[in-house]
């Protein structure tokens, strides 16, 4: 006898949204690797964040949509909507993940761990003492489904974000960082009150309704 079972629904059910997801399909008409350019994107049009020039790193970066969104505001102006053409960028970006990386043109990428200081050292030297415009961060840990763990896990993503952004920050950049309502947001949430002269809190309309996920907007940071 079969037994259909729940996790089966769930993924039956995820992969039918996916599929009729319309930042899905926009992703894929537009060359994008993941609907997540999309969150960038309303983030970016909102605040006015990214603008060629800058220097920006990408953290927890595969696979590789925010890092192509980026390219495409830093690409000649010859090379149209699409950011497809080559030469170099009117601007750096350097992407991190523990994860394999397809290259992007233009793109410095550095596969690591991010806890790892080994890994944080090969950054500072890809940076070369230039300031960081923009970090812009979609680190996420693997979730166990266990409040209290979940909540930690994602609250030391966070803090590390937040001292990477102290550490190589302009004074007056900014910090883009994924989070998730629940247990230990709104400790989050004064974290970046605590070192951000302006914070703000952004849902985008690319996030997925049923999904806690929101980002977390710091700009300028208060001196120490």
């Amino acid at each position: 006898m079969k037994v259909k079972t729940k996790s089966k629904k769930v993924n039956k059910a995820w992969l039918n949204d996916h599929i009729n997801d319309p930042y899905v399909k926009l992703a894929q008409k537009e060359g994008y690797r993941a609907r997540a350019a999309y969150k960038l994107k309303e983030i970016d049009e909102a605040l006015g964040l990214i603008k060629p020039g800058q220097v920006v790193v990408d953290l927890g970066a595969a696979p590789g949509a925010w890092s192509q969104y980026l390219r495409r505001k830093f690409a000649p102006k010859e090379a149209g909507a699409g950011g497809a053409a080559a030469g170099a960028l009117n601007g750096s970006i350097i992407a991190l993940d523990l994860l394999d990386f397809e290259p992007i043109e233009g793109v410095q990428f550095i596969q690591g761990d991010f806890h790892d200081e080994a890994v944080l050292a090969q950054l500072t030297t890809a940076l070369g003492g230039r300031a960081v415009d923009v970090v812009v961060s979609d680190l996420a840990p693997n979730l166990s489904g266990i409040a209290s763990s979940d909540s930690a896990r994602i609250a030391l993503l966070v803090e590390l974000a937040v001292e990477f952004a102290e550490n190589h920050l302009h004074p007056h950049g900014a910090l883009v960082c994924k989070v998730f309502h629940g247990s230990g947001h709104s400790q989050l949430v004064e974290l970046f009150k605590k070192r951000f002269r302006v914070v703000k809190p952004i849902k985008p309309k690319a996030s997925r309704d049923k999904s806690s996920e929101t980002f977390l907007v710091g700009i300028g940071l208060k001196s120490r």
